[in-house]
Order: structure tokens, then sequence, then C-alpha cells
């Protein structure tokens, strides 16, 4: 089987390094996931995004910048490098979760995702010394949070080919080990993997029209003990309240259940986690979520109501997200 180019030494590192045990297992079925994620017979727009990746100047690296909003690396480029830079990176576009900077040019994503980081960072447990999964990671810049925040292996996973030719943008030129965005979802994971010290779980699952399905999945993939770090859109009200808008919520496709912050609590005791906590509700604003020059489509703004920014246009209450976090069992 001919892996995709760019997952080669991602394959071939973890090979090397899940030796035993089900990560052993898991690692040789990858190619037939990792070939389907990056497939050109499924994706059209994949020529083009490798171009753009064959394009990216030769810079010599600088020091990579982990610990930081704008993950990326120190270090300066001449003119014409930067504006081969910047052509480049916008052959990727859109730009939806960062922000990130290569050689002082600035990637100003549609996500300031680095306050979400900033919310949930010194609530979880530390991630020194441990292996991590993040579910649903886009390209990758809270997998860069986890590797600074002293994760020594951090596994992201995302069916989104774009996301995962941005993360391969980033890493010609952050060559640092231990981290690895994976085209794919959960569910063709082994569903008994329970190896992971810490899952992140973020945006997600108000995608699935089964969230309980999901919170399993998410524990099957936990040592026990290990910590799970939910973010989903809430809805004010008790601990019974369930908005479900039919698939469709600030002009979002597939959006199909969102709790209260009680009731998404409670299912996280249903699936079997022990000590549940809230640790964070924000009203997403229009400072956190915008078009920007690298992200030049509709935002936030467009999707709530220009009568009463409280409403989404479809007439639901506007977004709110909760960070919550719970453990399996030891």
């Amino acid at each position: 089987m001919i892996l995709p180019p760019e997952l080669i030494n991602d394959w071939e590192a973890l090979k090397e390094r899940w030796t035993e045990g089900p990560l052993a297992q898991w690692v040789e079925a990858l190619p037939v996931l990792l070939q389907s994620g990056l497939s050109t017979e499924r994706y059209g727009d994949l020529p083009r995004w490798r171009a753009a990746l064959d394009n990216l100047p030769a810079v010599s690296a600088g020091e990579p910048k982990l610990n930081t909003a704008r993950v990326g690396l120190t270090g300066t480029a001449c003119k014409d490098d930067l504006e081969a830079l910047e052509r480049a990176l916008k052959g990727l576009h859109p730009w939806r979760k960062g922000p990130f900077e290569l050689f002082g040019l600035h990637i100003d994503t549609e996500w300031r995702s680095d306050w979400k980081w900033d919310r949930l960072a010194d609530s979880i447990a530390t991630l020194a010394g441990k292996r991590v999964l993040d579910v649903g990671c886009g390209n990758g810049y809270h997998c860069w949070r986890m590797l600074g925040a002293g994760a020594s292996e951090v596994i992201g996973i995302d069916p989104t080919p774009l996301f995962i030719l941005q993360f391969k943008a980033l890493c010609h030129y952050l060559r640092v080990t231990g981290i690895h965005v994976l085209p794919m979802t959960p569910e063709p994971m082994p569903q008994h993997l329970p190896v992971f010290d810490t899952v992140f779980s973020m945006g997600v699952i108000y995608r699935r029209r089964d969230p309980m399905d999901h919170l399993f999945n998410l524990k099957n993939k936990l040592l026990p003990g290990g910590q799970v770090v939910l973010e989903t859109l809430v809805v004010d009200g008790h601990s019974e309240t369930l908005l479900e808008p039919n698939g469709r919520y600030a002009r979002m496709r597939n959006i199909w259940k969102l709790p209260s912050p009680g009731l998404a609590q409670r299912w996280l005791g249903d699936a079997g986690f022990q000590r549940t906590e809230v640790v964070d509700i924000t009203t997403t604003t229009t400072e956190e979520q915008r078009s920007t020059p690298w992200m030049t489509f509709h935002s936030l703004n467009e999707f709530l109501d220009p009568a009463d920014a409280s409403l989404t246009v479809e007439g639901f209450p506007a977004p709110r997200r909760a960070i919550l976090i719970a453990n399996k069992p030891a």
C-alpha cells in the first residue's frame, strides 16, 4: 500500500515508537486509514494544497515557540522569502485555528484559539510527560500547545485534509518530535485503546447524533484515572435542558444537540466518568471568532441576528461554550 507522502514519516515514527500492546496493533492498521484520509479520489483539492506545500520557501529555522499565543518560530527572513511564504500559506486558505507566526509573518486565523487554551490550561491535570489524544484537532494548534505544556506525545486526529496539510506546513519549519496530526475520526480507531493519559474533545460532541456514544468512545481511549477535557456549545437551563436545532445552528451544519452545562456534566457521569466539573463558560464574541485576511469567508458576525446579537440568525441563543473535565475511574 502506498502511503500519502505527507504521512510516511508519521507512520514510520509511530511504528518505531509503538512496539507493543494495543498501539502496536493499531499502527499496523493505520496505513489503510491514512491512505483513505488523504485520497485524491475523495478530495479533488488535494493537488492544489500539495502544490502550496511544495512552494514553501527554504528558510533557516529559528527556535520553536510553543508556549505562546502565536505558535511558531523565532527568526527572520528576507522580503522575498516572506512574500513567498505568505503566498504558499494562503494557498491553504481558510485558516481556522491559531494564531501562528513564522519568521515574523503573523497568520491571523479566524479563531483566537489561544483564548480557549488560556481558559482551560490552569484547570486540567498536568500534561508533563503524558501521552495525549486531541479529537477533532483541526490544524493542530492546540496540539502544539499541549506539546509546549510538556506532553511526551500528542496525537491529533481530524478528518479534514486541508487541516492536515496546514499542520504539515507548520511542521516544515517546526521540526520537533512527539506530535502527529492524522486524517481520521475516532470511530475507526480500535474501540478499546486505553493508552492515553488525557483525551481532549473540543467542538465535537454537538456534531454527534449520539453524544453518549462519543463519550464512551473517549473513555475507552483513556488509561485508568485519565482525564477527559470536553468543550461544547451549551445553552442556559437546568440539568434537563437540551436544544436540538435539527442539524443547523449559527449557519453551521450537522449541529444536533446543545446541552445545558448541567446536562453535559450529567452525560459525563452517565458515561462512567468521575469528579466531573464545569471549569469555564464563555460567550463567544466577534473578537474571538471573526473574518481575517487568512479566513475571508463569513464568520460569527454574519451568523448572529443583525437586530439582536444575543440570537443566531435562526433565532437560537447565541453561541456559548463550556469546558468540562472529568476522570475515568482508576
